[in-house]
């Protein structure tokens, strides 16, 4: 698949996924919110129904207590008397009052006068003997009304009372409907549900309702509200976000023409130029052939960048054919060669020097000595002696076996050292490296595991604070932990030259950047005898040396010169003089940029 559809591909996918997401965001976030703001606002008109019916029972409860609290109903209660019924019980009387009907009941709960209900005890009545029904919804044979009840009092509000006066207000149609008009709602009266069946919410496509079960004055249900609120914001809200879905999607389809118009001419033309010119370089091998791609943004660069390439490798192409490389090669193994002299050289002497040390034993000695102890005719003294010799003898050879272990554990590093040194010389006949991520104190640790002891006594090794905040780094682990090793061993023995042992090696490192690209950068310095000015680019010679045979068990400084110029990097020393210590340092190309740690605030 070219980049063309690729880049189609993922805009379509990219449109197609902002479809869906605004699908499933108007379908799961914004029109759940419509809906929950129409279900607050049919719980709040179902609140203000509620304080309408509170208010009626109120107003009812007041006109109650107005006529409890009343000296003529106070006198009624006790004598009876039929004018107070005529001149006040009558159907203005009610209407002023604003209720349907009045009852007077004596404190034994007898009926003794009513006005709007048949003159026979009935259920408001009956809650009235155990001196309850202050007010409430009551059921009655003639309907469900809102009533209230208040004490006969002799119209100061003292007692005892006489009993009490009911009042009570149907609830009509008419009722209902002023109900609604003063919570400005849409209001009905329904029959109580089962809880099993109830639901607080329902949503229609035209409505939402929100309904509520009241109790009597009994607690049992008695009525349910039901608040209707039109689902005006539903209606409003799809209608918003169909137009914003049809905008978005039609913005989106003329962006991605768009879109692709533009990349088509301002990158994906140029890019195929490129690709095919580089593609037909590649697979016919004419490196005549130029882009010329006259263009002033990224491409144009790329275009006259990749000409110029082509015309390096042509050029470089000639060269090749001209001259072998075979001998740069060459130089690189004779002086790797050297330096495995050099280190073969400790390797000779510990030998040569076991070699005496062994050939010095004879056990024929020991043979006859011990005979001497077995016979038994030989002198008490004699045995004493003999004793004595043998004891010594046997002081000797522990001496010679703690020596030859000594040389053995050189001549098993040295070894080590020799063939590390041949297995880079192999991976450098395939002419690759290993690239390892590695941090610089691991490294260096490493470096310090294949010094020899007797250099490693001689110094203590310190670190900069930088070589801790480098990081992790693109190196070939294992030719600069040799060529590291070996720059350590130069300092121990310019220390013992100078006859500072123990003295102190510090190790720093850093990264700069350069034209060449991002560089780490090691340096050893040593407080050892230094180097003279005149000598300081003579020490990566091959051949050159400064050290006796019997102490020269590195690898060679031409050798690290060598390896870490192979990998594009260099070595070179520099000394404030004889006696004032001297710093390598080693520069090296890294693949990839240093990832530095993070310190603590």
């Amino acid at each position: 698949m070219t980049i063309r559809w690729k880049v189609g591909a993922l805009i379509a996918g990219l449109l197609a996924a902002l479809g869906l997401s605004e699908f499933l965001v108007a379908d799961k976030v914004l029109m759940p919110s419509f809906t929950t703001l129409e279900r607050t606002e049919s719980e709040v008109a179902m609140r203000r129904v509620r304080y309408a019916l509170e208010r009626t029972l109120e107003q009812v409860a007041m006109s109650a207590t107005s006529w409890g609290n009343w000296a003529d109903t106070y006198r009624f209660a006790q004598d009876h008397n039929h004018g107070f019924l005529n001149e006040n019980l009558t159907p203005i009387g009610l209407r002023e009052l604003a209720v349907d009907n009045v009852l007077v009941v004596d404190v034994n709960g007898n009926l003794l006068a009513s006005e709007g209900l048949p003159a026979e005890p009935g259920p408001t009545t009956g809650h009235l003997r155990g001196g309850g029904l202050t007010r409430g919804i009551v059921r009655t044979p003639h309907g469900i009304q809102l009533a209230a009840s208040a004490p006969i009092l002799d119209g100061f509000g003292r007692g005892p009372a006489r009993g009490w006066v009911v009042m009570g207000r149907y609830l009509s149609t008419t009722e209902i409907d002023r109900l609604a008009a003063q919570a400005q709602v849409a209001l009905v009266i329904l029959p109580p549900v089962a809880p099993a069946h109830f639901r607080r919410f329902v949503e229609s496509d035209d409505t939402a309702s929100a309904y509520e079960t009241l109790n009597d004055v009994d607690g049992q249900p008695v009525l349910t509200l039901r608040v209707d609120v039109p689902r005006e914001i539903t209606r409003r809200g799809r209608s918003a976000v169909d137009y914003a879905t049809a905008y978005l999607l039609g913005t989106s389809v003329i962006v991605v023409i768009l879109l692709m118009l533009i990349l088509n001419r301002v990158v994906l033309t140029p890019l195929g130029r490129v690709i095919r010119h580089a593609v037909t370089v590649g697979k016919d091998g004419d490196l005549t052939t130029r882009l010329r791609l006259d263009r002033r943004d990224e491409f144009g660069v790329l275009a006259d960048e990749l000409d110029r390439m082509v015309a390096r490798v042509a050029e470089s192409r000639t060269q090749l054919v001209d001259q072998s490389f075979h001998a740069g090669y060459a130089e690189l193994s004779r002086g790797v060669l050297h330096n495995l002299g050099n280190a073969m050289t400790p390797i000779g002497v510990r030998l040569s020097t076991l070699e005496t040390r062994l050939s010095s034993m004879d056990g024929q000695d020991f043979r006859l000595v011990a005979a001497e102890l077995m016979s038994p005719e030989a002198d008490p003294q004699r045995r004493l002696s003999l004793a004595e010799l043998l004891n010594l003898a046997a002081e000797s050879l522990e001496d010679m076996l703690r020596y030859a272990r000594e040389d053995v554990e050189l001549i098993i590093r040295q070894t080590s050292v020799v063939q590390s040194a041949l297995a880079e010389q192999l991976r450098s006949t395939r002419n690759e490296h290993v690239w390892e991520a590695v941090r610089i104190p691991d490294l260096l640790t490493q470096s310090l595991e294949i010094v020899p002891d007797t250099a490693r006594s001689r110094l203590s090794i310190e670190t900069d604070d930088e070589v801790e905040r480098i990081g992790v780094v693109q190196v070939p682990r294992t030719v600069l932990r040799l060529v590291l090793q070996n720059l350590i061993i130069n300092a121990a023995e310019a220390i013992e030259a100078a006859g500072r042992a123990p003295g102190a090696v510090r190790i720093g490192a850093r990264i700069e950047e350069s034209n060449e690209g991002t560089l780490l950068v090691l340096h050893c310095a040593d407080n050892g005898v230094g180097i003279p000015g005149d000598r300081l680019e003579r020490v990566f010679d091959k051949g050159y040396s400064t050290k006796s045979r019997e102490t020269n068990c590195g690898i060679g400084l031409h050798w690290c010169a060598n390896v870490v110029g192979a990998l594009g990097g260099s070595v070179w020393a520099t000394s404030h003089g004889p006696g004032r210590g001297a710093t390598f340092h080693v520069s090296l190309p890294l693949r990839a940029p240093a990832q530095r740690v993070t310190e603590a605030a």
